[in-house]
């Protein structure tokens, strides 16, 4: 286990950094010590190394959450993705030594095509239409679009009232008839008003809902402390069917 100041001189990404990607769910340490100081391990390393290539992808931090959280996320695929754009990086750069070279030596040519960028910003927009172009996240475009500002929280209040109902079980069976109804409620919810929510995406939130940050903060203010982790019970039970 290392310490946010030692995963901060590792890595080279700030301590202030590390706790923003906490408090917004991009990367949770994997323990605390007994003073509630974080503790990361060789598996939230290998995340935070993901979530650097994405950035080197020049993804915003919302999608790199979004896409990390996929239960369909090839690692793989992006380190293969990563490799490509370094490769037309390194190949710009090496045009840019060599401009500066002939400069150097006096060279009067009027060639700019060392400073053309297009074949690294194509590479990357594919990638990132490519990452982003879930059928979810299509549907979500779709029915956010025209939304006011008033709308979306009043929406986010609606589905926090449902956390707030789930909240008032957390003592009891999670699979229960009634748990399990509320289920079956947040995840229509979430199909009417954002995308189509299947038993494989509402598992897949239900992880992030006890994952800790701000979205499981957020669900035990509605619901009550450990409201986050119990939905995630609830919904686990309800996606492997094994509810009564």
């Amino acid at each position: 286990m290392r310490t946010v100041h030692e995963v901060s001189q590792l890595t080279g990404v700030s301590i202030r950094a590390l706790q923003y990607y906490d408090s917004i769910g991009l990367l949770h340490p994997a323990d605390h010590t007994e003073a509630g100081y974080r503790l990361y391990d060789d598996t939230a390393l290998e995340t935070l190394q993901q979530i650097l290539l994405f950035r080197e992808l020049e993804f915003p931090l919302k999608e790199i959450r979004r896409i990390i959280a996929n239960p369909d996320f090839d690692r793989e695929k992006a380190i293969d993705q990563q490799i490509g754009l370094l490769r037309l990086k390194k190949e710009h750069l090496e045009d840019l030594i060599t401009l500066a070279g002939r400069m150097k030596q006096g060279g009067t040519a009027m060639d700019f095509s060392a400073f053309d960028k297009t074949k690294l910003e194509e590479y990357a927009r594919k990638a990132r239409e490519e990452w982003g172009a879930t059928p979810e996240y299509r549907e979500y475009e779709r029915k956010s679009e025209g939304r006011s500002e008033a709308d979306k929280s009043r929406l986010g209040a609606q589905m926090m009232g449902i956390f707030t109902e789930i909240g008032m079980e957390r003592g009891n069976d999670p699979a229960s008839e009634k748990v399990q109804a509320l289920v079956k409620k947040l995840q229509d919810f979430i199909s009417v008003h954002y995308y189509t929510c299947s038993d494989q995406v509402l598992a897949g939130l239900g992880q992030m809902y006890a994952a800790g940050g701000e979205m499981t903060a957020n669900i035990d203010r509605a619901g009550g402390e450990g409201t986050g982790a119990f939905a995630n019970k609830a919904i686990q039970v309800f996606c492997s069917g094994k509810a009564p």
